[in-house]
């Protein structure tokens, strides 16, 4: 089949602040389009943060990232790897969630995945906060539990907020193990830090035999040395990758609702994704971008930049 259709609108034929911003300039194919068979790799949006719990704004992430992904260009600089002729990739749109229903909108979110798993595209997603990865690990996970490299501050692994609140963007992990979703010993967490209400959640990773890579282990390893430990819990079965933009140094990412200092700095968030060579992933997702607390869309470029380098190592597995 030719890939002409799937080629993103180059910078050289239209002006980059000209046209509909789609992501990275690439078709918009909805779930119902005649060539929704041909994608291998779905771009999604999921503008939903229903699960946050103080600084509201990823819901808004998705669109402006799109905006900012239309200066992502055709070849990764380093690797040389042109994603978009190593496979078919569209914009699959947005999931319409429901902004007044935690679980109506997980839904929701989950039976939009569930067509795009069918239809077997790989999804690389646009968040919305991170309680967006459960709904969509229900779908990349229904048929056996999956590992996971989880860049973030914060492990996600809590148990519940609010005395019982049980989905929040702080708790989709532990459901996620709860729901036989990941294969905890599959798992590892990197760039961990910051205060803490107390220390349950870590309790929870040693008793499941999650790795937590806290920050400072990361700066006193340097990002090749842990990311070399990362490939090996992985290991060679199916995995899904979260990128937290939290994860970054909020003097490089401010644009987000529960940011820690401390964390790598805008190059290293670049370097760890290129780390992932050789994991097999059958999904992987930006989340927490919240444009109201950077308006100047710096975050946003810098979380567009991580999807791609996400992209170029999912647009070279194999087949």
């Amino acid at each position: 089949m030719s890939n002409t259709f799937f080629q993103p609108v180059s910078g050289m034929d239209l002006p980059r602040f000209a046209g509909i911003p789609t992501f990275m300039r690439l078709p918009h194919v909805p779930l119902d389009h005649v060539r929704l068979s041909e994608v291998q790799i779905g771009i999604i949006g999921v503008p939903w943060d229903s699960g946050t719990t103080n600084r509201p704004g990823p819901r808004h992430g998705p669109r402006q990232l799109r905006d900012a992904s239309t200066m992502i260009r055709a070849e990764h600089a380093v690797s040389g790897v042109r994603p978009f002729e190593a496979k078919r990739c569209a914009d699959l749109g947005d999931v319409g969630p429901n902004p007044a229903d935690i679980h109506d909108s997980m839904k929701r979110i989950t039976a939009f995945y569930d067509s795009v798993v069918k239809a077997g595209i790989t999804p690389l997603t646009a968040g919305g906060d991170h309680l967006s990865s459960l709904p969509i690990l229900r779908s990349v996970a229904a048929k056996a539990p999956v590992g996971m490299i989880h860049f973030d501050s914060h492990t996600d692994l809590y148990h519940s907020y609010f005395d019982g609140m049980m989905y929040t963007h702080g708790t989709p992990f532990r459901r996620a193990c709860e729901e036989g979703l990941l294969d905890p010993k599959r798992v590892v967490q990197i760039g961990i830090r910051g205060t803490q209400y107390d220390s349950e959640d870590r309790d929870f990773a040693r008793a499941e035999g999650i790795r937590i890579i806290p920050i400072e282990e990361f700066h006193a390893r340097g990002p090749e040395d842990v990311m070399a430990e990362a490939r090996e819990i992985a290991g060679a079965g199916a995995t899904y990758v979260s990128y937290d933009i939290d994860f970054v140094d909020p003097t490089f990412a401010p644009g987000t609702g529960t940011p820690e200092v401390g964390g790598p700095n805008s190059y290293q968030a670049l370097q760890v994704v290129r780390g992932l060579t050789g994991v097999n992933i059958v999904g992987a997702d930006v989340v927490e971008v919240s444009p109201p607390f950077d308006p100047s869309g710096a975050t946003a470029f810098l979380g567009v930049s991580i999807m791609f380098e996400l992209l170029c190592q999912m647009a070279v597995q194999q087949p």
